[in-house]
């Protein structure tokens, strides 16, 4: 499964813990001025609608549903903060320099 996305052992055990599945995808965030960036983001829960995912059953059981752009992207998940308010997350994206506004100036 190294070539679709590689998780640490302590997000395994909080996957587990929280269903067996990870959902990962871009998350559009828009600023207060104008302008918006893609985040890649790990949620311990089944997407609303699978069909633009990826499914793998990998790593001892777990469900992985990966946006089908970020497959063999280098990324891996690990998991951060403490009790209660533990989450995912995704690092690892190489910046990539395109530019996809297609406004002209």
């Amino acid at each position: 499964m190294d070539s679709v996305i590689d998780i640490d052992n302590n997000a395994l055990a909080f996957i587990k813990e929280n269903g067996g599945v990870v959902t990962v995808r871009l998350s559009p965030k828009y600023g207060c001025c104008g302008g918006v960036a893609n985040i890649v983001v790990a949620e311990a829960s089944s997407p609303i609608d699978p069909s633009p995912y990826q499914y793998h059953s990998c790593y001892e059981g777990i469900g992985l549903f990966i946006d089908q752009a970020l497959v063999g992207q280098g990324l891996y998940i690990n998991v951060e903060g403490w009790w209660k308010l533990r989450h995912l997350y995704v690092d690892g994206l190489p910046l990539q320099l395109r530019h996809t506004n297609k406004q002209k100036r």
